[in-house]
């Protein structure tokens, strides 16, 4: 249809065929109680003017929407990664999703708020900032599928990360390569920061190194990440693990501006394995989420829920795994 051009209704369909409206929407059904010639001359006028019906409509008039609503963050490349994932896991289950996008002027609340309006039967939000109070008095209206970030509240559904074995597995990786001066850059407030960071400290306590563990704040952008960069070069470590990959980038970016060789001066393990991360010229070892995985899990627990059927465990935690590249090397 171009743009401009009035839509095909049923109505159209009808006074083409020659029937009743009820008799095509019968055919168009697939529903007994037309005659077979009828059917033919319907469907086939029908196919000829280009006719969609409106699923949506025939859902809102049964009760129903068959939609996930998506809360996600324009500023994480992450959360896009984990779309893709979501598009795909939502369309095997006859489902569609709605999205609200937080951004730098638009809140979480803002965001959910324009969902509800959309009559979403299920929301799913990723790594949400809210209080837990207010995710549980969200699933009292309906199911709340909460992403990448621990909830301690009994009727809020959890598919997350085991953050705290993915900053072990960073850790493990260096001190394996030889590596003793480790430091963290860590999330800030961020969802997973502080399970991130307390991985880190068990890793480095594990491996003997206690008296050498060193957070740095830091945060989820790349910004964060030259911030940190400032604080981290007045006494330099052999390698870094931090929060994510945005902000390892923005680190990256003052490491070689200064003139360090990453990996030859300073290692650098970044979290989430995010597509850019994947690019010739940033290569970045990294800690994998598994995007197929948290998605099919989300869009089928939320789907449980709408259905009324039983699951086992609220929480859903899933492994990391390390994704090694070239930004990680022994120390000179």
């Amino acid at each position: 249809m171009q743009s401009g051009e009035r839509r095909t209704t049923l109505a159209d369909v009808a006074a083409e065929a020659g029937v009743s409206v009820a008799l095509a929407s019968i055919v168009m059904r697939g529903a007994a109680g037309a005659g077979a010639a009828t059917r033919e001359r319907v469907l086939e006028v029908a196919q000829r003017l280009g006719y969609q019906p409106d699923s949506r409509a025939r859902l809102l008039r049964s009760g129903r929407t068959r939609l996930l609503g998506v809360v996600f963050d324009v500023r994480h490349p992450f959360h896009v990664d984990l779309l893709t994932g979501l598009y795909a896991a939502a369309g095997e289950v006859g489902y569609e999703l709605t999205l609200s996008a937080v951004t730098p002027r638009r809140d979480e609340r803002t965001a959910i708020d324009g969902l509800l309006q959309d009559r979403c039967e299920a929301l799913v939000l990723f790594s949400p900032r809210s209080r837990t109070l207010e995710l549980a008095a969200l699933a009292a209206r309906m199911p709340v599928v909460a992403m990448m970030r621990g909830v301690r509240h009994r009727d809020v559904d959890v598919v997350r990360t085991d953050d705290a074995r993915g900053s072990e597995l960073a850790v493990d990786h260096l001190v394996e390569l030889g590596h003793r001066r480790i430091a963290h850059i860590d999330g800030g407030t961020m969802p997973g920061s502080a399970e991130r960071r307390q991985g880190y400290q068990r890793a480095m306590r594990r491996h003997g190194l206690a008296s050498l563990i060193r957070i740095v704040p830091g945060g989820p952008g790349e910004e964060d990440g030259v911030r940190a960069a400032a604080a981290l070069l007045a006494e330099p470590p052999t390698a870094v693990a931090v929060f994510n990959d945005l902000s390892a980038t923005g680190l990256l970016d003052v490491l070689r501006g200064n003139g360090h060789e990453v990996p030859g001066d300073i290692s650098v393990v970044g979290y989430d394995d995010s597509t850019f991360s994947r690019l010739a010229h940033i290569d970045l070892t990294t800690v994998a989420q598994d995007v197929d995985a948290l998605a099919g899990r989300a869009v089928r627990r939320a789907v449980a829920r709408i259905e009324s059927a039983e699951v086992e465990h609220r929480e859903v935690v899933i492994e990391p795994r390390l994704v090694i590249r070239g930004t990680s090397g022994p120390p000179q």
